[in-house]
Protein backbone atom coordinates (compact mmCIF):
# COMPACT_ATOMS: atom_id res chain seq x y z
CA UNK A 1 0.00 0.00 0.00
CA UNK A 2 3.00 2.34 0.44
CA UNK A 3 3.89 1.64 -2.82
CA UNK A 4 0.75 2.13 -4.24
CA UNK A 5 0.02 5.45 -2.89
CA UNK A 6 3.53 6.61 -4.06
CA UNK A 7 2.52 5.39 -7.09
CA UNK A 8 0.01 7.30 -7.35
CA UNK A 9 1.35 10.89 -6.19
CA UNK A 10 4.04 10.33 -9.10
CA UNK A 11 1.52 9.67 -11.57
CA UNK A 12 -1.86 11.92 -12.00
CA UNK A 13 -2.83 10.08 -15.04
CA UNK A 14 -3.18 6.37 -12.57
CA UNK A 15 -5.89 5.26 -11.58
CA UNK A 16 -6.26 1.88 -9.23
CA UNK A 17 -8.49 -0.57 -10.03
CA UNK A 18 -8.95 -3.77 -7.49
CA UNK A 19 -12.29 -6.11 -8.73
CA UNK A 20 -12.59 -4.35 -11.39
CA UNK A 21 -15.90 -4.93 -11.46
CA UNK A 22 -16.92 -1.28 -12.13
CA UNK A 23 -13.82 0.13 -14.09
CA UNK A 24 -14.15 -2.86 -16.39
CA UNK A 25 -17.90 -1.93 -17.99
CA UNK A 26 -16.46 1.63 -18.26
CA UNK A 27 -13.42 1.22 -19.95
CA UNK A 28 -15.83 -1.52 -22.64
CA UNK A 29 -18.42 1.53 -22.81
CA UNK A 30 -15.86 4.04 -23.34
CA UNK A 31 -16.74 6.40 -20.70
CA UNK A 32 -13.35 6.44 -18.60
CA UNK A 33 -9.79 5.86 -20.56
CA UNK A 34 -7.08 6.04 -18.02
CA UNK A 35 -3.72 6.48 -19.05
CA UNK A 36 -2.50 3.82 -16.91
CA UNK A 37 -4.17 1.23 -14.03
CA UNK A 38 -2.66 0.54 -10.97
CA UNK A 39 -3.76 -3.05 -9.71
CA UNK A 40 -4.24 -2.79 -6.23
CA UNK A 41 -4.98 -6.78 -6.58
CA UNK A 42 -2.44 -8.52 -5.23
CA UNK A 43 -1.62 -6.42 -2.05
CA UNK A 44 -1.12 -8.66 0.77
CA UNK A 45 -3.13 -7.91 4.03
CA UNK A 46 -5.06 -5.31 2.17
CA UNK A 47 -8.57 -7.52 3.08
CA UNK A 48 -8.39 -8.19 7.12
CA UNK A 49 -11.45 -7.90 9.06
CA UNK A 50 -10.83 -7.58 12.79
CA UNK A 51 -12.41 -5.84 15.61
CA UNK A 52 -10.15 -2.39 16.68
CA UNK A 53 -9.54 -1.93 20.86
CA UNK A 54 -12.50 0.36 20.67
CA UNK A 55 -15.11 -2.31 19.70
CA UNK A 56 -15.18 -0.76 16.16
CA UNK A 57 -15.21 -3.64 13.44
CA UNK A 58 -12.58 -2.54 10.68
CA UNK A 59 -12.78 -3.91 6.74
CA UNK A 60 -9.86 -3.94 4.68
CA UNK A 61 -10.60 -2.16 1.75
CA UNK A 62 -9.82 -5.02 -0.25
CA UNK A 63 -12.06 -7.52 1.26
CA UNK A 64 -14.68 -8.99 -1.22
CA UNK A 65 -18.08 -8.54 -0.89
CA UNK A 66 -18.37 -12.61 -0.65
CA UNK A 67 -15.55 -12.20 1.95
CA UNK A 68 -17.73 -9.59 4.01
CA UNK A 69 -21.09 -11.58 3.23
CA UNK A 70 -19.70 -14.34 5.09
CA UNK A 71 -17.68 -13.37 7.73
CA UNK A 72 -18.02 -14.37 11.15
CA UNK A 73 -17.51 -11.32 12.84
CA UNK A 74 -19.57 -9.18 10.64
CA UNK A 75 -22.47 -11.32 10.80
CA UNK A 76 -22.22 -11.68 14.11
CA UNK A 77 -21.80 -7.69 14.93
CA UNK A 78 -23.60 -6.65 11.93
CA UNK A 79 -26.09 -9.22 10.39
CA UNK A 80 -27.85 -6.75 8.07
CA UNK A 81 -24.55 -5.77 6.27
CA UNK A 82 -23.54 -9.45 5.75
CA UNK A 83 -27.16 -9.07 4.12
CA UNK A 84 -26.76 -6.21 2.39
CA UNK A 85 -23.32 -7.77 0.59
CA UNK A 86 -25.34 -10.91 -0.32
CA UNK A 87 -27.80 -9.38 -2.31
CA UNK A 88 -25.39 -7.78 -4.22
CA UNK A 89 -25.42 -8.72 -8.04
CA UNK A 90 -24.69 -12.47 -8.27
CA UNK A 91 -21.99 -14.86 -6.53
CA UNK A 92 -19.42 -14.09 -9.55
CA UNK A 93 -19.71 -10.59 -8.77
CA UNK A 94 -19.84 -10.93 -5.41
CA UNK A 95 -16.29 -12.88 -5.40
CA UNK A 96 -14.53 -9.89 -7.17
CA UNK A 97 -16.23 -6.71 -6.14
CA UNK A 98 -14.42 -4.90 -3.49
CA UNK A 99 -15.90 -3.02 -0.28
CA UNK A 100 -13.50 -0.30 -0.99
CA UNK A 101 -14.33 -0.13 -5.08
CA UNK A 102 -17.72 0.05 -4.04
CA UNK A 103 -17.67 2.98 -1.95
CA UNK A 104 -14.92 4.42 -4.42
CA UNK A 105 -17.25 4.33 -7.18
CA UNK A 106 -20.26 5.75 -5.22
CA UNK A 107 -22.60 4.20 -7.65
CA UNK A 108 -26.31 5.16 -6.20
CA UNK A 109 -27.42 1.71 -6.89
CA UNK A 110 -25.69 -0.12 -4.92
CA UNK A 111 -26.57 -1.96 -1.83
CA UNK A 112 -23.84 -1.75 0.92
CA UNK A 113 -23.55 2.47 1.38
CA UNK A 114 -26.92 2.59 2.54
CA UNK A 115 -26.92 -0.17 5.24
CA UNK A 116 -22.53 1.42 5.89
CA UNK A 117 -24.25 4.90 6.20
CA UNK A 118 -27.52 3.49 8.60
CA UNK A 119 -24.02 2.35 10.79
CA UNK A 120 -22.12 5.39 11.24
CA UNK A 121 -19.10 3.57 9.26
CA UNK A 122 -16.24 5.80 8.32
CA UNK A 123 -14.05 5.32 5.56
CA UNK A 124 -10.40 4.94 5.87
CA UNK A 125 -8.38 7.31 3.44
CA UNK A 126 -5.09 7.24 2.55
CA UNK A 127 -2.20 9.13 0.38
CA UNK A 128 1.63 9.63 0.40
CA UNK A 129 0.60 13.13 2.50
CA UNK A 130 -0.79 10.76 5.23
CA UNK A 131 -4.07 9.07 6.65
CA UNK A 132 -7.34 9.96 7.62
CA UNK A 133 -10.70 8.94 8.18
CA UNK A 134 -14.07 10.53 7.02
CA UNK A 135 -17.72 9.68 7.96
CA UNK A 136 -19.48 8.16 4.51
CA UNK A 137 -21.64 10.09 5.18
CA UNK A 138 -19.84 13.44 4.13
CA UNK A 139 -17.47 10.84 1.57
CA UNK A 140 -20.53 10.24 -0.91
CA UNK A 141 -21.18 13.51 -2.46
CA UNK A 142 -23.11 12.15 -5.45
CA UNK A 143 -23.72 9.55 -7.47
CA UNK A 144 -20.02 8.82 -8.69
CA UNK A 145 -18.86 11.70 -6.77
CA UNK A 146 -16.76 11.50 -3.67
CA UNK A 147 -14.24 13.39 -1.69
CA UNK A 148 -11.31 11.31 -2.57
CA UNK A 149 -8.18 13.10 -3.99
CA UNK A 150 -7.22 11.67 -7.42
CA UNK A 151 -3.43 11.01 -4.62
CA UNK A 152 -5.93 9.10 -2.70
CA UNK A 153 -6.96 5.68 -1.80
CA UNK A 154 -9.62 3.86 0.18
CA UNK A 155 -8.22 1.57 2.68
CA UNK A 156 -10.80 0.48 4.57
CA UNK A 157 -14.01 0.95 6.55
CA UNK A 158 -14.71 1.22 10.00
CA UNK A 159 -18.12 0.09 11.55
CA UNK A 160 -18.51 1.39 15.23
CA UNK A 161 -20.43 -0.76 17.51
CA UNK A 162 -24.08 -0.31 17.37
CA UNK A 163 -25.83 0.72 20.88
CA UNK A 164 -27.10 -2.18 22.69
CA UNK A 165 -30.92 -2.63 22.14
CA UNK A 166 -30.91 -1.70 18.32
CA UNK A 167 -32.22 -4.35 15.53
CA UNK A 168 -31.89 -3.83 11.79
CA UNK A 169 -32.89 -4.67 9.05
CA UNK A 170 -31.92 -4.43 5.02
CA UNK A 171 -34.54 -4.66 2.30
CA UNK A 172 -33.60 -4.70 -1.19
CA UNK A 173 -36.34 -4.18 -3.75
CA UNK A 174 -35.74 -4.59 -7.64
CA UNK A 175 -37.84 -4.26 -10.64
CA UNK A 176 -36.48 -6.75 -13.35
CA UNK A 177 -34.57 -9.86 -11.66
CA UNK A 178 -33.27 -10.87 -7.80
CA UNK A 179 -29.66 -9.97 -9.72
CA UNK A 180 -30.28 -6.39 -10.65
CA UNK A 181 -29.18 -3.46 -9.08
CA UNK A 182 -31.71 -1.93 -6.59
CA UNK A 183 -34.72 0.03 -7.89
CA UNK A 184 -34.38 1.33 -3.84
CA UNK A 185 -32.92 0.07 -0.38
CA UNK A 186 -34.09 0.34 2.69
CA UNK A 187 -31.91 0.56 5.67
CA UNK A 188 -33.64 0.28 9.51
CA UNK A 189 -31.99 0.90 13.06
CA UNK A 190 -34.30 0.43 16.10
CA UNK A 191 -34.22 0.54 19.38
CA UNK A 192 -37.87 -0.43 20.98
CA UNK A 193 -38.08 -0.55 25.14
CA UNK A 194 -41.81 -1.28 26.99
CA UNK A 195 -43.07 -1.11 23.30
CA UNK A 196 -41.89 2.35 22.61
CA UNK A 197 -39.47 3.41 20.44
CA UNK A 198 -36.35 4.80 21.70
CA UNK A 199 -34.21 5.04 18.96
CA UNK A 200 -34.50 4.87 15.34
CA UNK A 201 -32.54 5.66 11.88
CA UNK A 202 -33.62 5.14 8.98
CA UNK A 203 -31.29 5.33 4.79
CA UNK A 204 -33.02 4.62 1.79
CA UNK A 205 -30.56 3.94 -0.69
CA UNK A 206 -30.62 3.80 -4.68
CA UNK A 207 -33.47 5.96 -4.92
CA UNK A 208 -31.21 9.72 -5.06
CA UNK A 209 -27.88 10.51 -6.24
CA UNK A 210 -26.73 9.30 -2.78
CA UNK A 211 -28.00 7.47 0.34
CA UNK A 212 -30.91 9.77 1.79
CA UNK A 213 -30.44 9.94 6.00
CA UNK A 214 -33.93 10.36 7.24
CA UNK A 215 -33.47 12.72 10.38
CA UNK A 216 -37.17 13.39 11.12
CA UNK A 217 -38.01 10.00 11.26
CA UNK A 218 -36.47 9.69 14.63
CA UNK A 219 -38.24 12.91 15.91
CA UNK A 220 -41.68 11.62 14.72
CA UNK A 221 -40.94 8.36 16.13
CA UNK A 222 -39.08 8.81 19.82
CA UNK A 223 -41.37 8.17 22.96
CA UNK A 224 -44.42 6.49 20.05
CA UNK A 225 -45.59 2.71 19.92
CA UNK A 226 -44.09 1.78 16.10
CA UNK A 227 -48.01 1.36 14.91
CA UNK A 228 -48.83 0.70 11.71
CA UNK A 229 -50.01 3.95 11.05
CA UNK A 230 -46.90 5.69 12.98
CA UNK A 231 -44.46 3.70 9.98
CA UNK A 232 -47.55 4.87 7.52
CA UNK A 233 -46.51 8.46 8.85
CA UNK A 234 -43.11 8.31 8.68
CA UNK A 235 -43.17 6.65 5.04
CA UNK A 236 -45.20 9.11 3.83
CA UNK A 237 -42.96 11.90 5.34
CA UNK A 238 -39.57 10.45 3.67
CA UNK A 239 -41.11 9.64 0.60
CA UNK A 240 -42.12 13.70 0.76
CA UNK A 241 -38.23 14.54 1.22
CA UNK A 242 -36.51 12.74 -1.67
CA UNK A 243 -35.64 13.69 -4.99
CA UNK A 244 -35.19 10.65 -6.47
CA UNK A 245 -33.72 9.89 -9.90
CA UNK A 246 -36.53 8.52 -12.66
CA UNK A 247 -34.60 5.59 -14.96
CA UNK A 248 -35.56 2.63 -16.41
CA UNK A 249 -36.42 1.25 -12.93
CA UNK A 250 -39.25 3.05 -12.08
CA UNK A 251 -40.25 6.91 -12.10
CA UNK A 252 -40.09 9.20 -9.96
CA UNK A 253 -43.18 8.86 -8.80
CA UNK A 254 -43.24 5.06 -8.58
CA UNK A 255 -39.81 5.65 -6.18
CA UNK A 256 -41.56 7.40 -3.87
CA UNK A 257 -44.61 5.35 -3.70
CA UNK A 258 -42.22 2.19 -3.39
CA UNK A 259 -40.01 4.29 -0.67
CA UNK A 260 -43.41 4.79 1.27
CA UNK A 261 -44.73 1.27 1.16
CA UNK A 262 -40.98 -0.94 2.02
CA UNK A 263 -40.23 1.82 4.65
CA UNK A 264 -44.24 1.01 6.14
CA UNK A 265 -43.45 -2.23 6.10
CA UNK A 266 -39.84 -2.67 7.22
CA UNK A 267 -40.67 -0.46 10.21
CA UNK A 268 -43.93 -2.74 11.51
CA UNK A 269 -41.53 -5.89 10.65
CA UNK A 270 -38.53 -4.65 12.97
CA UNK A 271 -40.93 -3.28 15.51
CA UNK A 272 -42.54 -6.95 15.86
CA UNK A 273 -38.87 -8.61 16.16
CA UNK A 274 -37.95 -6.55 18.97
CA UNK A 275 -41.32 -7.18 20.98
Amino acid sequence: MDEAVELLAADPEARPIAGGTAMLIMLKQGVFRPERLLNLAKIRDAAPIEVDDEGAVRIGALASMRQVEHDAVVRERFPSLAHACHVVANVRIRNLATIGGNLSHADHQSDPPAMLMLLGARVAIRSARGTHEEALSSFLVSSYQTTLEPDELVTGVVVPPLPEGYRTRYVKFTTRSSEDRPCAGIAVAMDVRKGRCAGLRVVVGAVSPRPFLATEAADLAIGEPMTAALAEAIGARIAGSLDPVGDVRGSVDYKRHLVRVLVRRTLVEVAGAAA
